[in-house]
């Protein structure tokens, strides 16, 4: 089992139910950087700590290289979430957020399109492959 699983899996709660508070006050239709920006707020409000880029060194057949990921918002340093407002989420998001999450070795992934009428119909929730084993 990943050392984080278990801490990710008890912040979910709390990420997705900020992540209802910001739609419960903008609604849908805005752009990704407004809801992305509100739910770090929200999260912060809740005393979550949330950072939104880093450095990550990328290891390819004994070549290194290190270069800045910007992902929407890594969680206590154990979920990785990504902010859409798109039409449908594709397989493509949910393997973007995939690839990060390997990454960083990050346990759990939150995929939250807020351009839903009922915000629970937009979350998916992605685990590294093993890391609840």
């Amino acid at each position: 089992m990943h050392p984080l699983f278990e801490k990710a899996s008890g912040l979910t709660e709390s990420i997705i139910g900020g992540a209802i508070e910001v739609h419960r006050d903008k609604g849908p239709g805005l752009i990704e950087s407004i809801y992305e920006w509100c739910l770090q707020k929200e999260l912060e409000l809740r005393k979550l700590g949330c950072v939104s880029q880093k450095i990550v060194q990328i290891n390819y057949k004994g070549f290194i290289r290190e270069e800045p990921l910007r992902f929407d918002l890594l969680v206590e340093g154990c979920v990785l979430v990504e902010v859409k407002a798109v039409q449908q989420v594709l397989p493509i998001h949910k393997a973007q957020l995939l690839s990060y999450m390997k990454l960083l070795d990050i346990p759990v992934g939150l995929l939250i399109n807020f351009h839903e009428m009922k915000l629970t119909d937009g979350v998916h929730r992605l685990i590294l492959p093993g890391a609840n084993q």
